[in-house]
């Protein structure tokens, strides 16, 4: 039994692991563990039993074996690594490969033509991605993963400013945008606006457009990346900076940046995993998604990962301690793990 220095150093080294590889373009994980049996112990990554893999799912003991290949969103990225990564420890024989394209990069170059076995996605699929999934013969099934406060992100140094309106976030960010901050607001400084937001293959840059945007389409104007790292970093390195993307990577480094209220028209709220639980942060509050193959359901080590997938969705300290996204209810996760069973009978029986 661990103690509780030692839930916190594990819980810590998470949290740093986490933020790492939230802006890394790719990460391999193949189960391994220092000892066999007892409780689901740490390992050199510092990843607990706590809230892991506890043999309950059938799948302890290194009985499954294969590779399982992910692809999709950065947002959805560091909480499929964190899960993946505390089912190979009971699974030392299943190496899973999680590589960050953005949801639309994902679903057109990989999970549509049959090469990966979950797309992951900030954003539901999209009319044209049904569309070349089925002239593939790919058929998916759609599970909720969390939900996401979208965060939009100015330098700590921004001293004048702490929250903006959705007309304004839309201003800055609409495609005939607006160059400078005082024709956002006047009492904001006459400085050229620096804009890092997500690429054009990414869900949060169509959910930004969808919530904020509408017709008025995104500017070209700006540093596209899929890493919130490098969203980080530049936003980080410009007073007069401005940036967007998921929740959790701000929710690891909250020393970085400063995140703006959004006002919706009620006042600003600030995003946070209570306001985003609670429906107040309106109205970049978002559903997370993950899409697995129902060929690939057919392998037991798959059907496994994704059983496990969606038992740790309502996993408090997994999900927004280690992360920092809202949690599933225990409602969702059933009528989840029902849509699951029924894709893993089709894929089998």
């Amino acid at each position: 039994m661990a103690s509780s220095h030692d839930a916190e150093t594990q819980s810590i080294t998470r949290r740093k692991s986490l933020a790492a590889i939230a802006g890394a373009g790719a990460l391999a994980i193949a189960g391994c563990t220092e000892t066999e049996g007892g409780d689901g112990g740490s390992g050199d990554d510092g990843s607990s039993g706590d809230g892991g893999s506890s043999g309950d799912d059938g799948s302890s003991g290194g009985s499954l074996s294969g590779s399982i290949n992910i692809a999709g969103s950065s947002t959805v990225f560091p909480l499929m690594s964190a899960i993946a990564e505390d089912f190979a420890a009971d699974n030392p024989d299943v190496q899973i490969d999680i590589s960050s394209t953005g949801s639309g990069g994902g679903f057109a170059n990989f999970f549509c033509v049959g090469e990966t076995d979950f797309n992951n996605a900030s954003r539901p699929i999209k009319e044209e991605e049904k569309e070349l999934c089925a002239e593939n013969g790919v058929e998916y099934i759609e599970l909720i993963a969390a939900t996401d406060a979208l965060t939009v992100v100015v330098n700590n140094e921004a001293d004048w400013i702490d929250s903006l309106t959705t007309e304004e976030l839309a201003m800055i960010w609409e495609s005939d945008a607006v160059e400078t901050w005082d024709e956002v607001r006047d009492e904001f400084p006459n400085e050229e606006i620096d804009r890092f937001g997500a690429a054009d293959t990414s869900g949060t840059y169509d959910y930004f457009i969808e919530a904020i945007l509408g017709e008025r389409g995104h500017t070209s104007d700006y540093q596209a990346t899929e890493q919130d790292n490098t969203i980080a970093q530049g936003v980080a390195g410009s007073e007069y900076a401005i940036g967007y993307f998921g929740f959790s990577y701000y929710f690891q480094n909250p020393d970085q940046l400063k995140a703006l209220g959004i006002d919706d028209g009620d006042g600003p709220v600030e995003p946070s995993l209570e306001t985003a639980s609670s429906g107040e942060y309106t109205p970049l509050s978002r559903p997370l998604f993950t899409y697995p193959s129902v060929e690939s359901l057919g392998n037991e080590h798959v059907a496994e990962f994704a059983r496990y997938f969606v038992e740790q969705t309502t996993n408090e300290d997994l999900v927004a301690g280690d992360v920092g996204y809202v949690p599933a209810t225990d409602e969702i996760q059933e009528e989840q793990m029902q849509i699951l069973e029924d894709g893993i009978e089709q894929a089998q029986g």
